[in-house]
């Protein structure tokens, strides 16, 4: 077995599950998860090698419990131990003012942003109890800070990401650190289907910085709570100041 460490990233084909793999690659083992975008992770998968990591590449569709099962099987096939759970997966569906909330979008959504996480991490734990300063990273958002009109079920759904972290922060400690990060506004395919140009220049004039986001800057937050030892039950907010507490 490697000496490096043991990762597994879901959603990791684009975006931010992406720009952590290429962050976190030298020296270590990682599972690059995706669903749909089958080219995107085989690019991940090749920056991975160049960077000095061993890309492990897994299909599955988190959204349904057999997906999950699946990820995880693929993972406790090829690893006796994991050190780094990223939930990176998840997006918002559509977008829905109030009065056109249906329960099949509420279903749809939580079961991508929030139950995936949840049975994703509860079959991981026992292979995380084995890892090396192991640590979980759950991607929750802005949304669930203050409020997103017409992304409400997603805020919400990613408010629940924020509040499973804090518990399990406290029900793995001391073994293993739970954290979460928050991103902003961040220009990535995340955005490409449900806000438009205008809405992202909004955005942008909106933030104290200046600019949206860019992947990167929400891996770096990812790549300090992988790496510090000292810190579990933390939620890092990275949006520019267009969110502030």
């Amino acid at each position: 077995m490697s000496d490096g460490k043991m990762l597994l990233i879901t959603g990791a084909s684009t975006g931010i599950g992406a720009e952590t793999a290429r962050m976190l690659a030298a020296g270590n083992d990682i599972v690059v998860h995706y669903n749909a975008s089958a080219d995107a992770a085989e690019a991940v998968a090749r920056d991975v090698t160049e960077r000095g990591g061993r890309p492990h590449l897994c299909r599955a569709d988190l959204s349904g419990e057999a997906g999950c099962e699946a990820l995880h099987a693929f993972v406790a096939e090829r690893f006796e131990r994991l050190d780094v759970l990223v939930n990176n997966a998840g997006g918002l569906i559509r977008r829905k003012p109030v009065r056109e909330f249906d329960r099949g979008l509420m279903e749809e959504t939580f079961a991508l942003n929030v139950f995936s996480a949840m049975t994703v991490t509860s079959r991981c734990v026992p292979l995380l109890e084995k890892g090396r300063d192991p640590s979980i990273v759950n991607l929750s958002s802005i949304a669930m800070r203050h409020g997103a009109p017409g992304a409400t079920i997603y805020g919400a759904s990613k408010a629940a990401l924020d509040s499973l972290t804090r518990g399990l922060a406290k029900e793995l400690a001391p073994k293993i650190r739970v954290n979460a990060v928050a991103p902003g506004v961040i220009e990535t395919p995340f955005h490409e289907k449900v806000t438009s140009p205008e809405k992202m220049e909004e955005f942008r004039r909106a933030t104290p910085l200046g600019r949206n986001g860019r992947a990167a800057d929400v891996a770096r937050a990812i790549v300090f709570l992988v790496e510090d030892s000292f810190v579990t039950g933390e939620t890092i907010d990275v949006n520019g100041g267009l969110f502030m507490r």
